[in-house]
């Protein structure tokens, strides 16, 4: 598993806020596509098979607490 970078970390935690793609762009200021490429990393570093799973092996690691 990679380790995610801060931004992606920042995307995560908005994710477990229920915000949604264009909420997110808003909140950290770039562009939805932006925002979907984060995503596409944080699910393909985690090795998850969504966005949910991406937030769940997220918490089970404690990768939001650092």
């Amino acid at each position: 598993m990679e380790k995610l970078t801060q931004r992606e970390k920042t995307v995560l935690k908005l994710i477990t806020q229920g915000y949604g793609y264009k909420q997110i762009s808003k909140q950290i200021f770039v562009s939805t596509h932006t925002v979907k490429a984060h995503i596409s990393s944080i699910i393909r570093k985690l090795e998850a098979k969504n966005r949910t799973n991406a937030v769940y092996i997220a918490m089970i690691y404690h990768l939001l607490d650092e």
